[in-house]
Parts: C-alpha cells; sequence; structure tokens
C-alpha cells in the first residue's frame, strides 16, 4: 500500500507517518515544506526505513506535486499539510489563505488528474482524506456537542481557512465525483509537540522556570485528543469511511485551560519536586482575540461506523506527555534555543 502524506514533518503528520511506516507497514512519501513547525527529527525512528520517502516540496507548487504524484504512484492520499497555529493567523493571515486554501485546491487538481489515468481497478479504490479541525465549526456554549452536521461558523484566519478547504473538498467530491472523505479533530496533544502550544509551552516553561501564560480567566474548554489515538482513527477513515462524508474525532475529554495547565503542574510537581508548587508560575494574560469558549466533539458515527475508540483518557495522556518531554531534551531543546523560545504570539498593534 503506497500512501502519500502531505504535512508529515509536523506533529500530527508525523505521528501519522511514523505509525504507516512502523506498524502498519506501508510505503510512504512524505511532502513537507519544512516552515518553522516542520522538524525532521521528529521522523527520527522512521528515517532509515526503506518504505519511508521524504521530499521537500511546496503543496502550493503545481509542479512538484504533480511530479510526486506521478513518481510515487501512490494508492491512498492524506492530506495534512497546513499553518495551523491560532495565534500566527492572526497577524500573519495570508500564509494560512495560501497554504490551507491555494495549496488544497492544488492537491486536489493534482490528484484529480493522477487518478482520471489510473486503469482499473486502481482509479475504483484510489482515495484522498482532507484532515481538518473542529475549530470550523466556531463555539459552543456550556452544553452541546460539535457533529458532523453543526453548520460551520470560524472565528479566527485559521479556521476560516480550514472550513474554505473543507468546501474544497466537498465540492471536488460533488462536481467530479472525487473519492474524497474529511475528518475533523479536536485538540491534539502528545510527543513532538511544537512547543508554540498550550501543553508543551507549558511543561517547557515549567523546565525554565518561566510564567505559564494563561489567556483570560482560563476557562475556555478544549477537548483533548491524544495523537496516537488521533493517526489511528484517520487510517480507518481513508480505507474505509463513506466517501463524501465527514468524520469528527475527538477524545471525549474535555478540560479547561486553566485546569490543564494546572495538571500539567501537578505531575511536574511529582517528577520535579525540588522547585514544587509550579502553579505559582500561572500568569494570566490579555485573552486572545475572537478565542472561542468551547470546543467538544461527538464522535460517535467514527465510532459506530469504522469501530474507533480512543485508548488514552486525558490523566493517562498527559502523563505520558509530560515524561515525554523530560526524556527528550534532544528533540525540543533545539526549537526553544533556535526556533521560538516562548515569546506570545498573536498580539495586535494598537492603532
Amino acid at each position: 500500500m503506497r500512501v502519500l502524506v502531505t504535512g508529515g514533518a509536523g506533529f500530527i503528520g508525523s505521528a501519522l507517518v511514523r505509525y504507516l511506516v512502523s506498524e502498519v507497514g506501508c510505503e510512504v512519501l512524505n511532502i513537507d515544506k519544512l516552515t518553522y513547525a516542520g522538524n525532521l527529527a521528529s521522523l527520527k525512528p522512521v528515517e532509515n526505513n526503506p518504505n519511508h520517502r521524504f521530499l521537500k516540496a511546496d503543496i502550493c507548487d503545481q509542479n512538484a506535486i504533480s511530479e510526486a504524484f506521478e513518481s510515487f504512484k501512490p494508492d491512498y492520499v492524506m492530506h495534512l499539510a497546513a499553518e495551523s497555529h491560532v495565534d500566527r493567523s492572526i497577524t500573519g493571515a495570508g500564509d494560512f489563505v495560501n497554504t490551507n486554501v491555494i495549496g488544497t485546491f492544488n492537491m486536489l487538481e493534482a490528484a484529480r488528474r493522477y487518478r482520471n489515468n489510473l486503469p482499473e481497478p486502481r482509479k475504483s479504490t484510489f482515495r484522498m482524506l482532507h484532515v481538518s479541525t473542529d475549530e470550523v465549526y466556531g463555539s459552543l456554549g456550556e452544553k452541546g456537542l460539535f457533529e458532523e452536521t453543526t453548520p460551520y461558523d470560524p472565528s479566527s484566519p485559521y479556521s476560516a481557512s480550514k472550513a474554505a478547504s473543507d468546501h474544497l473538498v466537498s465540492a471536488w467530491q460533488r462536481t467530479y465525483g472525487f473519492p474524497a472523505v474529511i475528518s475533523n479533530c479536536s485538540n491534539n496533544y502528545g510527543p513532538f509537540h511544537f512547543p508554540e502550544k498550550l501543553i508543551p509551552l507549558t511543561i517547557l516553561n515549567v523546565l525554565d522556570g518561566k510564567p505559564l501564560p494563561v489567556y483570560g480567566n482560563g476557562a475556555n474548554i478544549r477537548d483533548w485528543l491524544y495523537v496516537e489515538d488521533h493517526v489511528r482513527a484517520l487510517w480507518l477513515i481513508v480505507r474505509d469511511g463513506r466517501l463524501g462524508e465527514r468524520y469528527n474525532v475527538g477524545g471525549r475529554n474535555e478540560r479547561r485551560n486553566i485546569d490543564v495547565v494546572k495538571r500539567v503542574c501537578s505531575i511536574m510537581d511529582d517528577l520535579r519536586p525540588e522547585s514544587a508548587p509550579y502553579e505559582d508560575l500561572i500568569a494570566h494574560v490579555t485573552d486572545r482575540p475572537g478565542h472561542d469558549a468551547r470546543y467538544a466533539i461527538d464522535a460517535t458515527k467514527l465510532e459506530s461506523e469504522l469501530g474507533w475508540r480512543a485508548q488514552e483518557n486525558f490523566d493517562t495522556g498527559i502523563r505520558k506527555t509530560v515524561e515525554w518531554y523530560l526524556n527528550n531534551e534532544w528533540w525540543w531543546k533545539p526549537l526553544r534555543e533556535g526556533v521560538y523560545s516562548g515569546e506570545r504570539l498573536g498580539v495586535l498593534k494598537k492603532a
């Protein structure tokens, strides 16, 4: 089985590549532009595996992508390449529109041309999975869950760009009969997570004795999904999901942001007690513009149709994550020293 993965040097993408190569036994062509969030070190476990090939390319480069399809000849495409950090989208929306919208358009067209020239039965079995986010749905109130039929209501440039890419995929399926399926996931966490995001930022700031920034009062709620549970779901969806459908992937682990930070502090109190209690480092900061109040996924469709179940709950997953960062300074220290040191992002300048 040959799988073309875009964004395979990123957080979720590298977890997917490691899973496909090491556990499923697929041949993988891993395409990544290697922006600040792309990191070949995340692929170290498979770097010498003959089933893994890496191509540095931009999904907006039509020629490079078309050539990749023709030379690799994939059976499946799993499209994860995207600009993904909400804070960065607030002050740099153009990059998000270009990669997430134009890049997805290029992927769809390259995949459609490639598929049209395939002989049967390969033409009938070819599929593309577009990996998206629950943020396209906007914000929930105190009750309710995001379902696959929830109307789109994006709040940030990031989520708007992902909503646009979702609509392109749906349109290509309806207009051209292109064999696509969409997944929308909740907040991922786990090993190899770039340290601009809440959980790794908190862990590494604790280690450095830096303040732990919490936006506003910290009451914003997210549904947390361990990344290795997510990639197992993605493989099920691309193989067995119904074409033209979307599947929500969530861990059923709702937590307030402040409680996530406090849980990390509690684990660190146990593992590195010499400077405890770490909750003393918590610092409330000005909230993010357009900050959605609550996300929560209803994963019933995925669970009932494809038999997926999350193997980690938040308590088991977060401890594994903290322990991984403590044991893998080789991976994160170069990022903290040379790419991103923990500074606040997405702050709008006053007029």
